[in-house]
């Protein structure tokens, strides 16, 4: 059974970003919206504590300067047959490795079960299996969808000898896209009636106060009199103008507009929960060490599309120059394996069964460049 010092081990990328740090089981922590709680989670199983890496945790590196190589990936525009859809750029092709691999240390462990996200094709990323290789004692993998917006990896390990290691690793090859400015963007207009699927993009979601009454204000303050796509360019520019861009903890929407000052989940967050605000559909895409929003909007024929915009950094309004990895897309998920509190981002996740005098796994979640 673990009480502490569990070991946690994230690599991004060969020498690039390594991350390894001890869990704290201590009553009440990490308390959610802490710097604690925004860097990793604790999560209590039946016989021992394992962690994970949350995103603020892998943003972090970013922050830190450590730069990440640039991956590749694609985006989704859920646009109808024949529709005028995202103008696709500059494609490039790389290869991308996700996995684990877990050692027993001090002891056995069993019922050893993992999930983990990896790519899955969008309008501006194909993604291709090239390579997989799991060891012996793996069980899977299995593949499953969380919403429309995260594909996961299951694997199970049922029993694991002390000092044994086991592991599970596919190499993708994956085509991405940039996403050049819509050659007429004023045929773009805001959906009278959203679908079931968009509504669900419409309300409040971790760190995202739709409702908040000075939210409110402050969006339609913004969008004034402006119609279509350049209402949302309004509100794009309000965002842009009140919050700076700076480093620190995750905090949100409401507080990002009232401190004025933020990073990327912050204007990702205040752009989002402002759009929404104005039945405007908009989500979180989160890339590689980092995130962005993008937005719905349908032509005269119905037809929709989500189109993106850089909340932090070089302007870009409805296109995105960045070929970055895209991890998953959205911000409020639910995950059968950790019933609760909806998840703003959805992290690794290992648990396992108790065994008396038995050891712990030491986890590496594998994500880099192949």
């Amino acid at each position: 059974v673990y009480q502490s010092g569990a070991s946690v081990t994230i690599e991004q990328g060969p020498g690039i970003a390594y991350f390894s740090r001890s869990l704290r089981v201590l009553a009440g922590w990490p308390r959610q919206g802490s710097h604690a709680d925004a860097t990793m989670e604790s999560v209590h199983f039946g016989g021992f504590v394992v962690g994970h890496l949350t995103r603020r945790g892998l943003l972090s590196f970013v922050a830190a300067g450590v730069i990440l190589p640039t991956r590749g990936f694609a985006q989704l525009v859920e646009a109808a047959p024949g529709a005028v859809g995202l103008v696709l750029g500059d494609v490039r092709m790389q290869r991308y490795r996700v996995g684990v691999r877990v050692v027993a240390e001090g002891g056995p462990c069993r019922g050893l079960y993992a999930t983990l996200p990896v790519p899955a094709d969008w309008p501006e990323q194909k993604v291709r299996i090239v390579e997989e290789d799991y060891s012996r004692g793996v069980r899977g993998p299995q593949y499953r969808f969380l919403g429309d917006g995260v594909k996961q990896m299951v694997i199970t390990i049922p029993a694991l000898a002390s000092g044994g290691s086991e592991h599970a690793i596919v190499t993708y090859e994956l085509e991405r896209a940039a996403i050049e400015p819509p050659k007429n963007p004023e045929i773009w207009h805001i959906p009278v009636k959203p679908s079931r699927e968009l509504r669900a993009h419409l309300g409040s979601a971790p760190y995202i106060e739709t409702r908040d009454p000075k939210i409110v204000r402050f969006a339609k303050e913004a969008a004034g009199e402006h119609e279509g796509w350049r209402r949302v360019e309004a509100i794009y520019d309000a965002v842009r103008e009140k919050v700076e861009y700076r480093n620190g903890d995750l905090k949100g929407a409401r507080r990002a507009l009232a401190d004025g000052w933020g990073d990327c989940e912050e204007l990702t967050c205040l752009f989002i929960a402002a759009a929404r605000s104005q039945e405007i559909p908009a989500r979180t895409v989160w890339v590689e060490g980092h995130c962005y929003p993008e937005f719905y909007m349908e032509d005269g024929a119905g037809n929709g599309c989500w189109h993106p915009c850089q909340a932090a950094g070089t302007r870009a309004f409805g296109s995105m120059p960045d070929q970055l990895p895209i991890l998953q897309k959205g911000d409020e998920f639910r995950d059968p394996d950790r019933p609760g509190k909806p998840l703003r981002y959805v992290a690794e996740f290992l648990k396992g069964s108790g065994v008396a005098g038995g050891g712990r796994p030491v986890v590496t979640w594998i994500r880099e460049g192949a």
